[in-house]
């Protein structure tokens, strides 16, 4: 028998199940009938249809999802255990595009694949049953035709649509018919029609020339943008062709025009659980605590530490979420899609995930919050009368300075310099002044390069000069020297000169530590250059040139379309886990730096680059947060889901920059999120939603300085658009 490839099809957003099901978390992913997810069920339901691997000649099963669910599909199937090739869409263009994409995959690895389409979403409870459906209609497939299994039907009901079956068992179909009237359901079910279940099996083959024969656009534009995807199999995003193809459903595309059509009859239990009497109907629905007073047949959801009492209505489902609640009759669940409407038109924010919870203190507008809290905070307690920043600030205003890092005392004068620059009209020229000059007496060695790090009272703990650190130093200058501060150039020169002297062959530098060859210090050099070469000599562009070429060859991965942060002495990735790890807001930061670049430089490679690098930075993005995580493993799965504060400003400052309008909210909220009232912030978020209890480190200043000059247009490259 030709080997049966699963595609689990994942789109969908279930509008009638608000408020649970919303566009960031779709009811495919909610735990609406047991413990596990209806995704993670179908998962479970189809994967034992696999026989062997598909390097032994089996099958493989593939899941096609949208970009904004890639790390909520990887994590899902972590949960199971089970591998998948995973399918991203750039867009949604509804179902016949995303079947023609996991085809176009199966017949490149295997003409003769059979695949077997099911939606990610539905009730099937005998999976020994669906299984021995699905191997019974494998027949007809083989044979060349397109089937599909049909439920018969239990009633009635409006919210299916129709096929007419041309026998009994495994036949020909003589009409599909869209969701019809109750009455006309009933003279449908008297003629023997059968429930569309969604579920189809074809040969990835068959199904290509069929939609070639009638919906040739669709296919050219799935080919393309298959040829140009990036990342591994695990978590592959189709390219930006994709968006080319028709939004149309394949019943509408293939179903309803071809010869080919086929159906089996079968009698398993089957819902699409599509609306709330649905879930009511599966008996597993109910979430949380409720009490039941004369409430038969009530349907109660709530979320833990909330109790939901119901009293003398019966037939009635209750969904309480953190932000919305739904109660309805269960009769006029499909009326639920009419409310969220009107929900969208009182209320847009409550149509997606739950807003951020407002402190009891909500904060002004950014520049507001900057203005008035944090650069006098930081200006005054965050740095010392001799010029000394302090590392941290407590809840209660007091100064962490067991130690001394260059690092912060350079990202600060950023900070103040950045801050004049963007408008601001507090003391930013005596912070940046008193700052530059603290570095000069403490920091910087006889060859002009920059020691690492000092105790509290300025005596030297470590004289190494880490280049992550000599970056800062050269940003700091750069952006005072555009603020107004003259004679800095020759200290950057003299830095830079001694940095080039210890260059490596092609043209890279070790790092100091334990990971002498990797991709962050040279970011931030790349940073530090591109900050310079409009007010300094040539030799800054040539420098960021040379890095801008090697992380296009060597820190990105040429498939993956993802930096990787270590190496070997030969620039291969490192091995074991430090070869692998994959930082969210490290895509997000190159991502920024190339799409810079590639416009100053009208380089279309690197803004390529960037877009890759951006959807790299989109799949570390946490689905039940909404924050970006720290790290991943490259091939997708989540390495470590604590979300501190400093990705979400790279994830903000590449949305605005990169125009992704759709996103630039959502990184702004996660980025609102750490900021306190007073001019602090939160700096880790742990998995379970509680940020870890410590000091303000003022190292996050730069970040969130960054993000703001990024958004307000006055940071070295935003104004350079074309």
């Amino acid at each position: 028998m030709a080997p049966l490839y699963p595609v689990i099809m994942c789109g969908g957003a279930g509008t009638r199940l608000w408020p649970a099901s919303r566009p960031s978390y779709p009811k495919q992913f909610l735990r609406l009938t047991g413990e596990r997810s209806l995704f993670q069920d179908t998962v479970l339901r189809v994967a034992p249809l696999i026989e062997g691997d598909a390097a032994d000649g089996g099958g493989r099963l593939i899941i096609v999802g949208g970009v904004r669910h890639g790390a909520m599909i990887r994590d899902q199937l972590a949960e199971l255990g089970v591998e998948a090739t995973v399918l991203l869409e750039p867009v949604a263009r509804d179902s016949a595009a995303a079947m023609a994409a996991a085809s176009v995959w199966s017949v490149e690895r295997d003409p003769q694949a059979i695949n077997l389409f099911v939606a990610s979403d539905h009730f099937i409870p005998d999976h020994e049953a669906f299984r021995t459906a699905a191997r019974a209609a494998t027949v007809g497939a083989i044979a060349g035709d397109i089937v599909t299994l049909g439920i018969r039907p239990l009633h009635p009901s409006p919210a299916y649509g129709y096929i007419h079956p041309t026998g009994p068992g495994l036949s020909k179909v003589q009409a599909f018919v869209e969701k019809p009237d109750a009455a006309t359901a009933q003279t449908y079910i008297d003629a023997g029609y059968l429930w569309n279940s969604g579920n189809f099996i074809v040969g990835a083959q068959t199904l290509l020339n069929e939609m070639q024969a009638v919906v040739p656009d669709i296919v050219t534009a799935v080919r393309l943008a298959s040829q140009s995807a990036t990342g591994a199999d695990t978590a592959r995003t189709l390219g930006a062709d994709f968006a080319q193809a028709p939004a149309v459903s394949i019943d509408y595309a293939v179903m309803e025009k071809t010869r080919r059509a086929a159906v089996l009859a079968v009698d398993f239990d089957w819902s699409d659980v599509g609306a709330w009497d649905a879930v009511a109907e599966t008996g597993r629905g109910d979430l949380g605590q409720a009490v039941r007073i004369d409430a038969p047949n009530s349907l109660v959801r709530a979320p833990q530490g909330t109790v939901v009492a119901v009293v003398g209505v019966p037939d009635v489902a209750v969904i309480v979420e953190t932000d919305a609640v739904l109660v309805c009759a269960l009769s006029q669940s499909q009326s639920v899609k009419e409310a969220v409407k009107q929900v969208g038109a009182l209320s847009p924010a409550h149509l997606d995930v739950a807003p951020l919870p407002v402190s009891p203190d909500p904060l002004p507008d950014f520049a507001t919050w900057l203005n008035i809290s944090a650069l006098p905070l930081w200006a005054t307690l965050g740095q010392r009368d001799d010029g000394a920043f302090v590392e941290a600030l407590t809840d209660a205003g007091e100064r962490v300075q067991d130690r001394r890092r260059a690092r912060v005392q350079a990202r600060q004068i950023y900070v103040y310099a950045q801050a004049g620059l963007s408008g601001w009209q507090g003391p930013w020229r005596s912070s940046v002044d008193r700052g530059l000059a603290r570095l000069r007496a403490d920091y910087i060695r006889p060859d002009g390069l920059c020691r690492t790090l000092l105790d509290a009272s300025g005596a030297v703990l470590d004289d190494t000069a880490m280049l992550y650190d000599q970056a800062f130093v050269l940003l700091s200058l750069a952006t005072a020297a555009r603020a107004g501060v003259t004679g800095l150039e020759a200290e950057a020169l003299r830095l830079r000169n001694a940095l080039s002297a210890a260059a490596l062959p092609n043209g890279l530098f070790r790092e100091g530590g334990d990971h002498p060859y990797q991709a962050n210090a040279h970011m931030h050099l790349f940073e530090a250059c591109l900050a310079w070469e409009d007010q300094g000599d040539a030799g800054w562009g040539e420098l960021a040139d040379r890095i801008a070429e090697r992380a296009l060859a060597l820190f990105i991965d040429s498939q993956g379309g993802f930096v990787r942060e270590f190496f070997d002495a030969d620039w291969s990735p490192a091995p074991g886990a430090d070869g692998t790890l994959v930082e969210p807001g490290h895509q997000f930061e190159w991502a920024w730096l190339l799409e810079t670049y590639g416009l100053k430089r009208d380089h279309d490679g690197a803004r390529q680059a960037a877009r890759r690098l951006y959807d790299a930075g989109m799949g570390g993005i946490c689905p039940a947060r909404r924050v970006a995580m720290d790290a991943l493993n490259s091939d997708g799965t989540v390495r470590s889901a604590q979300a501190r504060l400093w990705p979400q400003t790279e994830w903000l400052k590449a949305a605005s920059l990169l125009e992704r309008s759709l996103d630039r909210p959502a990184a702004e909220r996660a980025l609102r999120r750490y900021l306190k009232p007073d001019g602090r912030w939160h700096d880790r978020l742990q998995p379970d939603g509680g940020f870890t209890p410590e000091a303000a480190p003022a190292s996050s200043f730069y970040h969130v300085m960054m993000a703001f000059a990024q958004a307000d247009g006055s940071v070295l490259g935003a104004t350079d658009r074309r």
